[in-house]
């Protein structure tokens, strides 16, 4: 069972913030870069999570397609039976799913983990985002809420965002948002755990903002406030208890110095979503291939080129193996190493 199941993915989370270390959520766009989480993780002997955007999984259904129910589908159903060759547990999870296409991308996957439940299969996914932060906060939550109650009644995990993540992820941009947006308020959080954690028993994740921005930069930057974190969860549990206090994601966290992650971690975070780095050491190899061998994957001058360095298995194996790496240096700064829950039973 390394695709985990719901109380598996529970125990990881709460492993996590028990021991002070948080998974990779690496976001995938095709069978490839799947294998190389996969790769990475089972390396490390951590576990983690595997995700899928909007965009990624209409990549994934092919250009001619463009579905992205159907390219998440696909890369689910491949985990699934890849996973089982590999000593780590994994989760499946969809990133950012913003409200106007909740109908055309999270209900449907909801709705065939709904299906398999009834022909006695296991959950397609293991989580699913909800990314209302565009909205004004009640908006988000009142959307959120009925969301959170039918995740739980087939034992998915919801993730929401209170806050706006700056930058651009897969077309989706923040631009023009207020400053103060980029740090979610105490109050904020307050409201979130007044109005999920009135749905009895359910699970959820928040990506709570403290200047967090999508994209690589230069160091200096990103203004990163981890102590946002924490006087959020402080609030929380003086007012609810301790036991409300939230499994927090850290959105936006490429380029992050070690310390802020860690500071993060400390607050509460279980969960680091990974695009940008991940994306740059998977091509860095193909280039790195493509400029050394270059008269042999290109005909030059009349020749016949080298079907060993053209062929497509070539490189890509090379970008495999180079975001594996990647992955590996992510658990690394997460604190993740040797932390596999399947190890431990």
């Amino acid at each position: 069972m390394p695709v985990a199941d719901y109380a598996t993915y529970c125990k990881m989370l709460d492993r996590a913030r028990a021991n002070r270390f948080a998974y990779p959520a690496i976001n995938v766009s095709s069978l490839t870069t799947a294998n190389a989480v996969l790769k990475g993780l089972a390396e490390t002997r951590s576990d983690g999570i595997i995700q899928v955007s909007t965009g990624g999984a209409a990549f994934a259904s092919g250009s001619s397609v463009k579905d992205m129910v159907l390219g998440a589908i696909s890369i689910a159903e491949h985990v699934h039976r890849a996973a089982d060759r590999y000593n780590i547990y994994v989760a499946l999870h969809t990133d950012h799913c913003q409200a106007q296409v909740l109908d055309g991308f999270l209900i449907p996957l909801v709705e065939e983990t709904e299906r398999r439940r009834k022909a006695g299969l296991p959950n397609l996914f293991n989580s699913h985002m909800f990314d209302g932060s565009a909205l004004p906060l009640k908006e988000n939550l009142d959307i959120a809420v009925p969301l959170l109650e039918r995740c739980h009644r087939s034992q998915l995990i919801l993730e929401v965002e209170a806050g706006v993540v700056g930058g651009e992820e897969d077309g989706i941009k923040a631009e023009g948002a207020p400053a103060e947006k980029l740090y979610t308020t105490p109050e904020d959080m307050l409201e979130v755990a007044r109005r999920l954690g009135a749905v009895r028993g359910a699970r959820f994740l928040l990506a709570a903002t403290f200047g967090n921005v999508h994209g690589v930069y230069k160091p200096g930057h990103v203004k990163l406030k981890p102590s946002i974190l924490r006087d959020g969860q402080d609030a929380v549990e003086k007012e609810y208890g301790r036991d409300a206090r939230f499994d927090l994601v850290f959105h936006g966290g490429s380029g992050s110095l070690p310390e802020e992650i860690h500071e993060a971690i400390d607050y509460g975070v279980v969960k680091m979503n990974i695009d940008t780095d991940t994306q740059y050491a998977f091509t860095r190899a193909i280039a790195d291939h493509m400029f050394k061998n270059y008269d042999g994957v290109l005909k030059v001058d009349g020749e016949v080129g080298n079907k060993k360095q053209y062929d497509p298995r070539a490189y890509l194996a090379l970008a495999e193996a180079s975001m594996a790496e990647r992955v590996k240096a992510a658990v690394a700064a997460l604190r993740g190493g040797n932390t596999s829950l399947l190890a431990a039973q």
